[in-house]
């Protein structure tokens, strides 16, 4: 065993000056992101404490959600500009129905207490349809993902200010949740966030259906070589709504968290998030050209993202300085993608 240990310490060293300058830069964007890391804790040693970690869990948790349902759309080579937007309209609707009876400025004054499993329902078949619209236009029409879903992200929000100025208060945030739908959200099992537990079964799903399911095995197909896979028998125009239809649900269920986990909702509710989902998925190594991505790369990539943000915040950096630090990872971590990935064709 040592033996064998010890010839692998040398061919290690023995690697040529190529072999380092490759290896330093397929690794760079995580060597960045691990020295910021690293400044944060030197400049404010109490970063590292037990309530920061649950701190960072949570604000991952809703980040991670969004991340798979975006990643999928990635994987086919695609991306999704409407995923803020329906997050937002996620929330606003579950929240407006799920407010505590005796509030004051109820957006529906007479609604029955419902189940919480109802409105749930109801925002991911939402998401999920509009989401499956944006499939159908991408796959049938053969638009550009980007323009598509810039088109929804537009529609959906005229949409969603039309429904938040319908409540009977009028144009105000929507608050005053039921107990039962906060505790669900921000309360515990077991000292776990519940919110957490929702990120973790959903990454348990999400791996199951990218790796052991023919839904998987085709996403990466046609996110692959769309032609290949339409000569192999694979449905292209079927597989593309369908991963675009789970994006969605997806979309639902993140919506559904993050009004809960905030306290309240409004029609500008999620403004930004698919940036952030984005940007996750690509420096967790999910790639613009299609066809590759694993489930664990986007959890790395939102817990990487989520720490920076945090910790930025943490140390009192300046909002302007954040953005402009985040803008440039996102650019190298694409720009160093497209030089893998020339470099393998």
């Amino acid at each position: 065993m040592s033996s064998v240990s010890t010839t692998g310490e040398k061919k290690f060293l023995k690697w040529t000056k190529s072999q380092w300058q490759e290896m330093l830069t397929n690794n760079a964007i995580y060597i960045v992101i691990f020295a910021i890391i690293i400044f944060i804790i030197i400049r404010e040693p109490a970063f590292l404490s037990i309530h920061v970690f649950k701190n960072i869990l949570t604000q991952s948790s809703v980040r991670l959600i969004l991340a798979f349902g975006v990643g999928g759309i990635i994987i086919l080579q695609g991306t999704d500009l409407s995923l803020g937007r329906m997050v937002g309209f996620a929330a606003v609707v579950a929240g407006s129905m799920l407010q505590r009876p005796d509030y004051a400025n109820r957006f529906y004054p007479d609604m029955a207490v419902l189940p919480l499993i109802v409105p749930l329902i109801i925002v991911m078949i939402i998401t999920g349809f509009f989401s499956g619209v944006n499939g159908w236009v991408v796959a049938k029409y053969k638009i550009h993902p980007f323009l598509a879903t810039m088109g929804m992200m537009i529609t959906l929000y005229g949409i969603l200010s039309i429904y938040f100025a319908s409540g009977a208060p009028g144009p105000q945030p929507i608050g005053g949740f039921d107990d039962r739908y906060t505790n669900l959200v921000i309360g515990t099992t077991l000292g776990i966030p519940n919110i957490v537990i929702f990120a973790i079964l959903t990454s348990g799903l999400v791996w199951v259906l990218w790796n052991k399911t023919t839904f998987g095995k085709n996403m990466y197909a046609v996110g692959g070589n769309p032609e290949a896979a339409k000569v192999s028998g694979v449905n292209v125009t079927g597989t593309t709504i369908l991963v675009f239809v789970f994006g969605g649900v997806l979309y639902g269920l993140g919506g559904f968290l993050e009004a809960a986990r905030i306290g309240s909702a409004n029609n500008g509710t999620g403004f930004g998030y698919e940036l952030d989902a984005i940007a996750a998925c690509v420096v967790g190594g999910i790639s613009f050209s299609g066809g590759i991505g694993k489930v664990s790369g986007a959890i790395v990539g939102v817990l990487m993202f989520t720490i920076i943000s945090y910790g930025m915040t943490f140390i009192g950096l300046d909002m302007y300085y954040q953005y402009i630090i985040k803008g440039i990872i996102i650019v190298a971590a694409v720009a160093l993608d497209t030089k893998k990935y020339l470099k393998k064709s």
